[in-house]
């Protein structure tokens, strides 16, 4: 029958344990939001590249057919997203609702031309690409203009460019912080065993099996923390996929697949290392020194 004082350092033993777990959770659940926000930051940066649109206006003497050519090779075009055609009468209608009044009584005649607005991927929102097919459909016999907002594309490529640095000078701070808080929690429990280390390695057991029983139950329960912080996650995903379902969390499997796989591999190496060193510092001491 166990005595007071097993059952005292049993439940010690555990509380340390649950600890562990708890803290290993709560800080890998940082890392899996910073991970987020630095995966759908891109979601984000591609969205907005591509509300961006270059304005090709046509030649009045290109007919119906030609237009619909044209529109059919603009689609099979690797940079293309969307293609819409707006037709100047269309044109003319859009233009009158935004000035609040018909200026097509004023001037007899309707001035615009039919005109293809041309929605690109986001790698090709840039302004050095978003040159390069200025260029290429100047020379085009259909087109009589090409258009788009060059400031705002040096504007956006400028701002994403900023933002991206930072977002990850922050989730390389934060995730240094992480190692280090998960560092500190198993450090503190292998401490809390290292008599036991030392009276081992005094009666002729090797570092590795002394060793192996520390890793085993370190990565243990940082499988446990890994699942209770992947829980949260899930659980903050669900609800931002409901209240913001323009980032399409639920829907992009391989950014979840990476961030718990992420999360999984940063608990097992931070773990796994920070024990394989805090056992090899124990190893290494004297006997008098490990009261201090």
């Amino acid at each position: 029958m166990p005595s007071k004082f097993d059952s005292y350092q049993q439940r010690r033993l555990k509380s340390s344990y649950f600890s562990v777990i708890v803290s290993i959770s709560l800080v890998l659940f940082m890392i899996g939001i910073l991970g987020l926000i630095l995966l759908k930051s891109n979601k984000v940066a591609d969205h907005f590249k591509e509300k961006v649109a270059i304005n090709l206006f046509l030649k009045n003497e290109v007919t119906n057919k030609q237009i619909v050519k044209f529109k059919e090779s603009l689609q099979k075009e690797e940079f293309t997203k969307k293609v819409i055609y707006i037709s100047k009468k269309q044109a003319a209608k859009d233009y009158s609702r935004e000035i609040g009044e018909d200026f097509l009584k004023f001037l007899g005649k309707n001035p615009l031309k039919n005109g293809i607005d041309l929605y690109l991927k986001a790698d090709y929102v840039t302004s050095t690409r978003m040159l390069s097919l200025e260029q290429k459909f100047n020379k085009n016999a259909f087109i009589a203009d090409v258009s788009y907002d060059k400031p705002l594309i040096e504007l956006l490529t400028k701002n994403i460019k900023i933002i991206s640095f930072w977002l990850l000078i922050i989730c390389g701070f934060f995730t240094l912080i992480a190692i280090l808080l998960i560092n500190s929690s198993i450090r503190l429990t292998i401490y809390s065993k290292r008599f036991n280390i030392k009276t081992m390695q005094m009666v002729g057991a090797t570092k590795s099996f002394i060793r192996k029983p520390f890793l085993w139950r370190s990565v243990k329960l940082a499988m446990f923390g890994s699942f209770l912080s992947l829980i949260g996650l899930a659980v903050i995903i669900y609800y931002l996929d409901k209240f913001i379902p323009a980032l399409e969390l639920l829907e992009d499997y391989i950014s979840l697949i990476y961030l718990a796989s992420g999360v999984l591999f940063s608990a097992f190496i931070i773990t796994w290392l920070s024990t394989f060193f805090a056992t090899k510092r124990f190893l290494n001491l004297r006997t008098d020194e490990l009261y201090y």
